[in-house]
C-alpha cells in the first residue's frame, strides 16, 4: 500500500507527553502519511505545543479541537477522521511513543476489512519522569536496550519489542475483539466509515474502542493481530476517572449479544470548527 496514511493521537491536557510522541513520529521511515491531533478540549498550551511542532514537522500536523465537555474521546476521534486525507488510519494515544517504523509496519499490515490490533508495553513511573527530565528516545529503536530496561523493572515486558513474522497467526483469531487497545490500532477509513465510526454515546472512560471492535466484526471485519511488528511505549500516569466505566461497560455487555453494526450515536459529517491547522509540509510524491 502506498497511499497516504493519517495518524491520529489522542490527548487531553498533557503536553508534555505529547511533545515526546510527536518526536518520535517526526523520526518515522515511512514518509507519506500525516499526523491529526485529537484534542479532546486541551488549554492553550497544547495548541502552542502543537503550533511549535509544525513549523518544523516533516509531515502535515493537523490540530483537531473540541471543546470541553468532559470525556469524550469517541466524539474526538469521530471529529479527526472528518479531517483525515488518508485512505488508511492509525489510532494511538498522546502517551504513548512509538519506534521509527511504527508506520511502517502498519502500513505492511493493512488488509481490507481487517482491524490491525497492536501491542503496548508500559513505562514505570521513575522512567518516564526521567524521560521528561531529559528526553531521549533512541533507546526503543534497539532490543538490547529494551531487553536491558526492561530487566530493571522500567518496563513492565519487553516481548513486543521482538520482530517476529507470525503470518499464519495474524488472522487466526478473526473475531477476538478483546485484540483491540485504544491506544494503538488501524484500519481502512472505508471500514470505519461502513460502522458510522465510533459510537458519541460513550463518554467517560472505557470500553469505546471495544464496542468499535464488535461491530466492525457484526460487518464483517476480521481481527488481525500486529503483535512483534508495531508494539507503543506507554507513559505512566495516574488512572484516569472512571466513574462512568460501569455505565459504559453495560452498553458493551448488551452490544456483545447483538448484530448491532451501526452506533447508537454516529459521528457527524462535519462538526463545528472543524477548519484544520496544518504545516507547509505536504504529503511527498508515492
Amino acid at each position: 500500500m502506498n497511499d497516504l496514511i493519517s495518524v491520529i493521537v489522542s490527548t487531553y491536557n498533557w503536553p508534555t507527553a505529547l511533545d515526546l510522541v510527536l518526536q518520535s513520529l517526526a523520526l518515522q521511515k515511512d514518509n507519506h502519511f500525516e499526523v491529526i491531533v485529537a484534542d479532546d478540549g486541551s488549554k492553550a498550551e497544547t495548541a502552542e505545543l502543537i503550533s511549535h511542532h509544525q513549523a518544523t514537522f516533516p509531515h502535515p500536523l493537523i490540530h483537531s479541537w473540541q471543546e470541553d465537555k468532559g470525556f469524550r474521546l469517541a466524539r474526538s476521534r469521530n471529529k479527526a477522521v472528518t479531517l483525515a486525507h488518508g485512505d488508511y488510519l492509525i489510532f494511538m494515544d498522546g502517551d504513548c511513543l512509538v519506534r521509527q517504523e511504527f508506520v511502517t509496519q502498519h502500513r505492511r499490515l493493512a488488509q481490507e476489512r481487517c482491524v490491525v490490533a497492536g501491542q503496548r508495553i508500559l513505562l514505570s513511573k521513575a522512567f518516564t519522569q526521567a524521560l521528561f527530565q531529559r528526553p531521549q528516545l533512541d533507546w526503543m529503536n534497539h532490543l538490547s536496550t529494551v531487553i536491558k530496561l526492561s530487566q530493571q523493572k522500567k518496563l513492565n515486558r519487553f516481548s513486543p519489542a521482538l520482530s517476529l513474522p507470525l503470518t499464519f497467526l495474524r488472522l487466526k483469531r478473526p473475531t477476538r475483539w478483546q485484540l483491540l487497545r485504544g491506544c494503538n490500532w488501524s484500519l481502512f477509513k472505508s471500514d470505519y466509515l461502513a460502522v458510522g465510526g465510533q459510537d458519541e454515546v460513550f463518554e467517560g472512560w472505557g470500553y469505546e474502542d471495544s464496542d468499535m471492535a464488535i461491530r466492525l466484526i457484526n460487518n464483517g471485519c476480521r481481527m488481525k493481530w500486529g503483535g512483534f511488528t508495531s508494539p507503543c511505549f506507554h507513559l505512566w500516569h495516574k488512572e484516569a476517572d472512571r466513574t462512568l466505566s460501569d455505565t459504559n461497560l453495560s452498553r458493551l455487555q448488551a452490544l456483545q449479544n447483538s448484530h448491532q453494526i451501526q452506533p447508537d450515536r454516529p459521528m457527524s459529517s462535519q462538526y463545528e470548527n472543524s477548519e484544520p491547522t496544518t504545516s507547509a509540509a505536504v504529503p511527498p510524491p508515492h
